[in-house]
């Protein structure tokens, strides 16, 4: 095992914290809206023409101050050149006006004004991250018109856009055309994009096969596109395959970054492997590959969803004083770790913190406490973040909606939740599956039946996003306010418009016919799972026993339990609890001694 001086591991009720070194924060890619480029001077261009609009750029602090620089430089004569276009245009990007870059891109070709592929790829980014990809081929169009070379910083942003937009047939298509066509020549950051693309859709055995063939050609995989597939890998679960492909990196010489064990360290502690962790930490150490802001998080995190906020918080004390500043991901782990204890006062503390040490708070960040706020019932605390959201320049998300709906609900302010969900609306957030769910359940959980009704027969008819989701949450509450007819009328409808009852289904619907002391019905549900293909699990089972022993049918309850112990099923808590005491009541005392050894499942050998 690899010691160091500087390392002091802590135990903490079992568990490993690490006082790390100081690390230099690594980025996988660069960013798309901040594009990387090294222009060559023109020497048409004066010096001094050249100071004195790098002067201005260094003043264009929002739109209008970049609106009379553009101007200023069509005006003039001669014409700057490409790269001061070029330049202006990335300060708009970094403001975030990606429109305006565009429509700018789009007056200067009506002015003549020359323009180069550095440009035309700064247009294909930002009709990507206006979510308009597919419009950068109408700039690969202009590309070919001009005469301009198109090259694969051009393409790469082009398929990580179409990649972003979840357009992976698309992105995977103009992949494989550049590939069997040799448009251009690809290098690694193009393969990193694509792989990087598909293991955000989920799709890591494609990226895995893609690095196979990477392998056995050229260019050859780089540390940057092994350590995407070890991170899908361990975001997958599949950390043992991620050490394979780890070692083989090694064994093949090419040298792992911080990223990689990043990655590694994050799938070792979301397994409880401490030891494991602490391994691998050591093994960064001894070469020199210092942990980041990244890497501290994730062991923040993963601390903090065990509920050992304590030990979180001495890794985010050891991480300052390593040299690493905190981000908004950190203290939102331990503000998360906090309210999951229910303890939203310290969970305060540290968001003020935050503040305090000049970083700024995230939306998540203000859902986390609104959330926590919620739970607790506090809803004047919820609703006083949810104001300051908008002062302090950021937008409140559907999550935000969808809280504070469900905890308005739980105090029984109905009429501000319909406030709330208008303003939502007005917000230009559309209710999703999740909010319907919310707005459905809250209606009856305060006795709303008719609005209910209608705001479930609404979503119906628009058939909209149809899940299962909002069918299970209006079967059990119509169960629940014993609107019997409603409740088997939605189950039945469920095959007619496609949908399959899933187990959660069977389960609300067996719970609300044992409740209404309806077994026999539950019975022939069960039957009918069966017939269609779908095996009840333990709990479907379990209520029936349950209600025919609430109906005092012990006999039938007796021979149902024993054929879900067959099965391999264990009876549950309540149901055995039930039959125990029902039992011993009507004087079956030994008969259920005998019974005991029938209700464990057999341990197949």
């Amino acid at each position: 095992m690899l010691s160091h001086s500087w390392i002091k591991p802590l135990c903490n009720r079992g568990n490993l914290l690490f006082a790390l070194s100081l690390g230099r924060r690594a980025t996988m890619f660069h960013s798309c809206s901040a594009l990387h480029f090294s222009f060559q001077e023109k020497p048409s261009i004066s010096r001094k023409r050249k100071v004195a609009v790098f002067r201005e750029l260094r003043h264009v602090n929002n739109l209008n101050d970049a609106v009379c620089v553009f101007h200023q430089m069509v005006r003039t004569q001669p014409i700057p050149s490409v790269i001061e276009f070029a330049k202006l245009f990335r300060v708009m990007i970094n403001m975030k006006h990606y429109s305006a870059v565009v429509s700018y891109f789009t007056e200067m070709r009506k002015l003549g004004i020359s323009f180069d592929d550095y440009i035309l790829t700064i247009v294909i980014n930002c009709f990507c991250l206006l979510d308009r990809a597919e419009h950068g081929f109408s700039v690969l169009g202009i590309f070919f018109k001009s005469g301009v070379q198109c090259n694969v910083v051009t393409f790469s942003t082009l398929t990580r856009g179409l990649f972003e937009q979840n357009k992976i047939q698309d992105a995977m298509w103009l992949f494989q055309k550049l590939v069997t066509e040799k448009i251009c020549e690809l290098d690694e950051v193009m393969y990193g994009t694509v792989m990087n693309g598909l293991c955000k859709k989920g799709h890591t055995q494609t990226a895995l096969s893609l690095l196979r063939i990477m392998e056995q050609g050229d260019p050859k995989p780089n540390t940057v596109v092994y350590s995407i597939v070890v991170d899908a890998l361990c975001k997958d679960k599949m950390v043992g395959a991620a050490f394979n492909l780890f070692n083989e990196m090694k064994r093949k010489g090419i040298t792992p970054n911080v990223l990689t064990y990043s990655s590694l360290v994050d799938g070792l502690c979301k397994l409880d492997q401490w030891e494991k962790v602490r391994l691998l930490l050591d093994e960064m150490m001894f070469l020199h590959i210092f942990p980041n802001v990244h890497t501290f998080s994730m062991l923040v995190d993963a601390f903090c969803k065990k509920g050992m906020v304590e030990d979180a918080v001495q890794v985010l004390q050891l991480m300052i004083q390593r040299g690493q500043r905190p981000d908004a991901i950190t203290y939102n782990a331990i503000m998360e770790g906090y309210c999951l204890r229910a303890e939203i006062d310290v969970a305060r503390r540290v968001f003020d913190s935050m503040v305090a040490s000049d970083i700024k708070p995230d939306i998540f960040s203000y859902n986390i406490l609104i959330n926590g706020y919620c739970k607790q019932k506090k809803l004047d605390e919820a609703m006083h973040l949810y104001c300051e959201i908008s002062q302090k320049g950021l937008k409140s998300d559907i999550v935000t909606y969808c809280t504070i709906l469900q905890g308005l609900f739980e105090v029984g302010r109905v009429e501000c939740a319909e406030s709330f969900f208008s303003e939502m609306q007005n917000a230009g957030h559309s209710p999703d599956i999740y909010t319907c769910g919310v707005m459905l359940h809250g209606y009856l959980k305060n006795g709303h039946v008719e609005k209910a009704m209608s705001l479930f027969h609404r979503w119906d008819k628009q058939k909209e996003d149809t899940n299962i989701l909002i069918y299970n949450t209006g079967n059990g509450g119509f169960f629940k306010i014993q609107k019997l007819d409603k409740a088997r009328s939605i189950f039945d409808k469920l095959y007619s418009i496609g949908l399959h009852p899933d187990a959660i289904t069977y389960n609300v619907t067996v719970n609300g016919l044992c409740i209404e002391s309806l077994v026999d019905e539950a019975k022939e549900l069960l039957r009918k799972m069966e017939d269609n293909g779908s095996f009840p699990e333990n709990a479907t089972s379990n209520l029936i026993v349950h209600g025919l022993l609430k109906s005092n049918t012990a006999n039938e309850a007796i021979a149902l339990l024993k054929e879900i112990v067959g099965r391999g099923f264990p009876a549950g808590k309540a149901t055995m609890s039930l039959l125990i005491e029902l039992l011993l009541l009507i004087g079956e005392g030994p008969f259920l001694v005998n019974m005991i050894p029938e209700f464990h499942p057999r341990n197949e050998k």
